[in-house]
C-alpha cells in the first residue's frame, strides 16, 4: 500500500501555488504540510483527495493513477477541512449517525459506532446537546470522531488541532499512531506541534522534503 505524487503542480486562479511536486508514502508513513499562508498546503490535500484537479502530473495508489477509479479512491480515505461541518440543529449523536449513514454503515453497525466514537471522542455527556450550543473544541473533537466511524487508509488532515486543548492534542496523537500502527497512511497540515512521530515534512511551495 503506497500513496505516490509525481510531478504535481497546482494553479488557484491565476497563480502558481506549486510545481514538480514528487514524494512517496508507504503504509505505516506520515508527512506534515508546513509553509506560509497561501503555499498551497490545503490545496494540496484537496488535490490529494480527488476534490481538485491538477494543473500537471498526478497521484498515485499502489502505481495506479486515482483518476482510474475515483469511487475506490473515495472509500479508501477520510478527508478532514478547516470547517468542522457539524449541523447546528442536529445534535451531537445525529451528526455522527448522519456521516455513518453516509459513509455506508448497516444500521445494525452505525448505531455501536456512533457510540463508541462519541466516547472515545470525550462527547457521551454531550451526545444529545445541538451542534450550536457543542463549543468549538467540542466541535473538532465531533469532526474528528468521524475517523472512527469507518476504516479508511489514506487520512488528509487540514489543521486538525484548531480549538483543541491539551488533553484533546494527546487524543489525537493516539489516533494517529494507531492508525498508522495498523499501515494506514496520514498526510496532515499544521502550523503548531503535532504528536505525529517520525513524520517527514513537506515545505511549500518549494515542495522540499525533509
Amino acid at each position: 500500500m503506497a500513496l505516490a505524487v509525481e510531478g504535481l503542480a497546482c494553479i488557484r486562479g491565476e497563480r502558481q501555488l506549486f510545481c514538480d511536486l514528487t514524494f512517496r508514502l508507504a503504509a505505516g508513513e506520515a508527512l506534515l504540510l508546513h509553509g506560509p499562508n497561501g503555499s498551497g498546503k490545503s490545496s494540496l490535500l484537496r488535490l490529494l483527495a480527488g476534490f481538485l484537479p491538477p494543473a500537471a502530473g498526478r497521484v498515485l495508489w499502489d502505481a495506479a493513477p486515482v483518476t482510474d477509479d475515483a469511487d475506490a479512491h473515495r472509500d479508501r480515505l477520510h478527508y478532514l477541512g478547516h470547517q468542522d461541518a457539524v449541523k447546528s440543529q442536529l445534535s451531537a449523536e445525529d451528526n455522527l449517525t448522519f456521516w455513518a449513514q453516509l459513509y455506508g454503515l448497516p444500521v445494525a453497525e452505525a448505531g455501536q459506532a456512533v457510540t463508541s466514537a462519541l466516547s472515545a471522542a470525550g462527547l457521551q455527556r454531550q451526545r444529545r446537546l445541538p451542534g450550536r450550543y457543542l463549543s468549538a473544541g467540542q466541535k473538532r473533537r465531533l469532526a474528528l470522531a468521524r475517523l472512527l466511524l469507518k476504516p479508511a487508509s489514506l487520512w488528509l488532515l487540514d489543521e486538525p488541532t484548531n480549538a483543541l486543548d491539551t488533553a484533546a492534542v494527546a487524543w489525537l496523537g493516539e489516533l494517529l499512531g494507531n492508525h498508522r500502527a495498523h499501515g494506514g497512511l496520514v498526510i496532515l497540515a499544521s502550523h503548531v506541534a503535532v504528536p505525529l512521530a517520525d513524520a517527514r515534512q513537506l515545505n511549500l511551495p518549494e515542495g522540499r522534503l525533509a
